[in-house]
């Protein structure tokens, strides 16, 4: 990629490299701790997994405007600095025998918390780092790191629990926090700040909030994504609790598993632009949904045998898909979105896409108690697929091209951060 030739941009791409892989390995890694370690029930979990998101719906929606209102790259550094601290709290917990479940809890939260702030700088930053003509290659370069990691990552947790134990586990993923915090300051490009009045905190949220529910397509796309993320939330926490409870897989495998998402993502990488090509923009959003939701389908059929592939199959398709649907709806929401409306934009769709995560880890682990983990699976797996419906019943599934409004970029002037 031709972007990486960049200094300032190759530095953001590393920093969020090492910082969306820290993520997605403690989404792993503390339910791991959790049920092993304090030996967490099914509701625990699904609690921990609520937590771990929970910020997204607690203060998705003013820290857009506070990213609005600071320059993004010093917002980004300080979320890194403060997740390294606040992880390095576990193991030193644990070997004092002070860790509770309650800390855990709490911990999560908080990471939650600067990981909210962190990506909602990185995704609007990127606009004042390179050209708006270049901005889906590298929009693309940096979702396709966040899928990856996404569905990667917390299958690297699991093999570092086994191989180095929880502890130094999660120092190495504390380094990689300090790693990307360090890649930031080296930017060297000052950033673009803007020039307007500030209005108050809640007139600004309201302007984020009325911008993407007044624009049919962003709507559309923010209600498909909630759909399929409430619905992946349940998912995730009951088929932990099914290969450590009912199956007895080993972390390392569990690991292995998980990262096989990270391969479908990196096939989806290589081959986006062509598919987008041969389908359209419109249709390759709906097809990267309905393709993952047949072996998902199929998790609830395995077992410590060969059928244990079921699971990686899964993994591989929906890592796949994630990567070819997360590429396809970020470049255009950033390329139809004002500047000045970047952050408020990007937090409200995270808001409203990432705010049903913990409602759906709380009720992955309620419907597992009741009816079963593997009945919640599948149930959560047919929600998944019906989350297309909000995309094939819009003028969206037959759009070879979204219709791209570019945005002028006034009241601006550089600012080292």
């Amino acid at each position: 990629m031709s972007l990486l030739r960049d200094r300032d941009f190759r530095r953001l791409f590393l920093a969020d490299t090492a910082s969306q892989v820290g993520s997605q390995v403690l989404m792993l890694a503390l339910p791991l701790v959790a049920v092993s370690v304090l030996h967490a029930s099914e509701f625990d979990v699904g609690l921990l997994v609520a937590c771990q998101t929970l910020a997204f719906l607690v203060v998705g929606l003013p820290a857009g405007a506070i990213v609005d209102r600071l320059p993004r790259r010093s917002t980004m550094i300080v979320s890194d600095a403060a997740r390294a601290l606040l992880l390095t709290s576990v193991p030193v917990a644990w070997w004092l025998d002070l860790l509770t479940i309650e800390q855990v809890y709490a911990v999560a939260f908080a990471l939650g918390v600067f990981t909210v702030f962190f990506d909602i700088g990185y995704q609007s930053y990127l606009p004042h780092l390179v050209a708006r003509e270049r901005l889906v290659e590298g929009n693309s370069a940096l979702e396709t790191v966040r899928t990856i990691a996404q569905v990667g990552g917390p299958g690297i947790g699991g093999y570092l629990i086994q191989v180095l134990t929880a502890p130094v586990a999660f120092f190495v993923t504390a380094a990689g926090f300090v790693w990307s915090a360090l890649c930031l300051r080296t930017i060297a490009q000052p950033e673009m700040v803007q020039q307007r009045r500030r209005d108050h905190l809640v007139k600004e949220i309201r302007e984020g909030l009325v911008f993407v529910v007044g624009h049919p397509l962003l709507r559309r796309l923010a209600g498909c994504s909630a759909t399929a993320n409430l619905f992946l939330s349940m998912i995730h926490p009951m088929v932990l609790v099914l290969l450590v409870r009912e199956l007895g897989i080993p972390a390392g495998v569990i690991g292995l598993l998980m990262a096989a998402g990270g391969l479908g993502g990196v096939v989806s990488a290589l081959i986006n632009a062509r598919v987008v090509r041969w389908f359209g923009q419109g249709t390759t959003l709906w097809l990267a949904l309905v393709l993952p939701a047949p072996f998902m389908l199929l998790v609830p059929l395995a077992e410590a045998d060969w059928r244990i592939a079921l699971v990686a199959l899964s993994e591989i398709a929906t890592g796949a898909g994630m990567v070819l649907y997360n590429v396809t709806q970020l470049s255009f929401r950033q390329a139809v979105t004002p500047a000045h409306l970047l952050g408020r934009t990007n937090a409200t769709i995270r808001f409203l896409i990432c705010g049903v995560m913990p409602v759906g880890g709380l009720l992955g682990g309620v419907l597992g108690t009741v009816a079963g983990v593997r009945w919640a699976i599948f149930i959560a797996a047919v929600g998944v697929g019906m989350a297309v419906l909000w995309l094939v019943t819009s003028p969206l599934r037959l759009m070879r091209e979204f219709p791209v409004q570019q945005p002028a970029e006034d009241g601006m002037r550089p600012q080292a951060s």
